[in-house]
């Protein structure tokens, strides 16, 4: 993709390893059942030969962001993604399943380093997902991997918040918005988790206020960012702080604040409820596909809401029905 982007995604670069394993897996390699545990790169590298004795791995190059932007790809835009990997054969594949996904995806890798993050995920026959998360290559991300003329070609901007936990990221954030602003785009930032609220707060607020145009969270996460176990009141600050915010409330759907307007939208029906991994990601990839098509904010809201309605219904954070934007575009 040589002509602009849709979406430029931003964020961390983990590669899911996938296998089943009986039981006994889990209790001879000391990993904790129905948990995510952050291990360094002597464990991922000696877990992940281990998974592969068992099994042959299912490998999808993923991450938060990176999953948006599938999303948005498979949505027929044009995406491209920035996270770093380093220069070994899960970076290599990890680039690959990228760019054979649909995304623009040509960020240098690290060199002589940590290895590349990956997720390894053993799924017991009763279906319990145990994952133990090695971040490697992937937080060494910096400014210097932003570049003015690939941000300035995108529509839209896309921020993973996980990728938050540096200093170096949180200038390369920065970096990237003001790139953006200054060329008319539109920056767009997902809080990810409420640890990383927790965390970061403050810096979280200042991005927003400065930098932000459209913010998504999901309801713990807002209430964490104002302090406040009032939910409405969490949305009154909120208008003050960002112009659209899209907010996701489980069950209850979700609402998008359009300046002083807000739009209720409805959960769509899903087949069946077999893993909620990667809604979060999918509604938000509906959600900017249709703002970009040039939906208004309630129906891009509901197309978000369709998008995370479709992942769900199956194991993984990717959809793997096509959605016909078409359709509600016109």
């Amino acid at each position: 993709m040589t002509s602009g982007f849709d979406v430029l995604g931003i964020g961390n670069a983990i590669m899911d390893v996938i296998a089943p394993v009986p039981d006994k897996f889990l209790q001879d390699n000391n990993v904790e059942k129905g948990a995510m545990t952050l291990i360094d790169q002597a464990r991922a590298l000696d877990l992940h030969d281990k998974l592969s004795e068992v099994a042959t791995p299912q490998e999808i190059a993923g991450g938060s962001a990176a999953n948006t932007l599938v999303g948005i790809a498979q949505l027929g835009l044009k995406a491209g993604y920035i996270g770093k990997v380093a220069n070994d054969s899960v970076g290599a594949r990890f680039a690959r399943g990228m760019r054979d996904a649909g995304v623009d995806y040509s960020t240098p890798p690290l060199k002589n380093q940590d290895a590349t993050a990956r997720c390894l995920i053993a799924v017991t026959p009763d279906g319990e997902r145990s994952m133990s998360t090695f971040l490697g290559a992937s937080v060494k991300f910096n400014p210097d991997d932003v570049l003015r003329e690939q941000v300035q070609k995108a529509a839209i901007i896309y921020l993973e918040g996980y990728l938050f936990d540096s200093d170096v990221a949180k200038a390369a954030f920065v970096k990237a918005s003001e790139y953006a602003q200054a060329a008319g785009k539109k920056v767009s930032l997902t809080l990810s988790d409420t640890f990383c609220v927790d965390r970061h707060r403050d810096s979280f607020r200042h991005l927003i206020q400065h930098h932000v145009d459209i913010l998504f969270a999901n309801e713990a996460e807002l209430l964490s960012l104002y302090e406040t176990d009032d939910f409405d009141e969490a949305i009154k600050s909120l208008r003050q702080d960002c112009k659209i915010a899209c907010v996701t409330r489980s069950e209850k759907g979700s609402v998008i604040i359009e300046e002083d307007k807000v739009h209720t939208i409805p959960v769509a029906e899903a087949a069946s409820l077999t893993d909620s991994t990667g809604a979060g990601d999918q509604y938000a990839a509906g959600v900017l596909a249709g703002h970009v098509m040039g939906m208004d904010w309630a129906s891009a809201g509901y197309l978000g809401s369709l998008c995370a309605a479709e992942v769900i219904s199956h194991y993984g954070a990717r959809p793997e029905k096509s959605i016909n934007a078409a359709i509600l575009a016109g």
